[in-house]
């Protein structure tokens, strides 16, 4: 199933899960808006619709696992992983760096796809990057719901997004809306 930009838009609006304030981003930067997906992936429907755009994208490719960083990207990972009948596994935090734990692996030669929710730098997709060649793995691409870089960050394989968007994002040392005294909030996954 495709879905215009606008569709997809209309739903997280539809979810609430466009948040309109001043917000702490998982990257540290701020911005004055934030996409809350879990907001829209508590919904079966909506998640699969999405999901789908990724695992079209990739259905002819040869994957033998997808992977994903915890805790935004599990769900899109997993629809994604159902979709293409492959193997899924997730990456999580411990002392603050993404590694494999639960008895999860990655052999030599394996062929990886890695999904995430929302990208904005890239950071928690790179690291997984780094996990899946460090075991000798092969990254096969990307598929991520919302590009919050408008497409600026690459990751040097295939990569789709559901939504690209330039939204800005600044460090909070240059935050106007720091400047103006406004309240921050954290809604993310991660403590930064």
């Amino acid at each position: 199933m495709s879905l215009s930009e606008k569709e997809i838009l209309d739903i997280f609006e539809k979810t609430d899960a466009l948040l309109k304030g001043h917000f702490r981003l998982t990257s540290g930067r701020h911005s004055d808006l934030y996409f809350q997906c879990a907001k829209v992936l508590q919904y079966p429907d909506y998640t699969q619709q999405l999901c789908s755009i990724i695992a079209d994208k990739f259905k002819n490719f040869e994957i033998d696992t997808v992977i994903a960083p915890a805790i935004g990207g599990l769900v899109v990972g997993q629809e994604v992983a159902r979709q293409l009948n492959k193997r899924y596994i997730f990456a999580e935090r411990e002392d603050k760096n993404l590694t494999l734990r639960r008895g999860f692996t990655l052999q030599p030669g394996e062929k990886v796809l890695i999904c995430e929710d929302v990208v904005t730098t890239g950071g928690s997709v790179f690291e997984v990057i780094d996990i899946v060649k460090s075991k000798g793995a092969e990254v096969i691409g990307v598929g991520f719901i919302v590009d919050r870089s408008n497409g600026t960050v690459d990751f040097g394989y295939p990569q789709i997004s559901t939504v690209k968007l330039n939204v800005k994002s600044y460090e909070p040392d240059e935050c106007p809306l720091c400047k103006e005294g406004i309240e921050i909030a954290k809604p993310g996954s991660r403590k930064v």
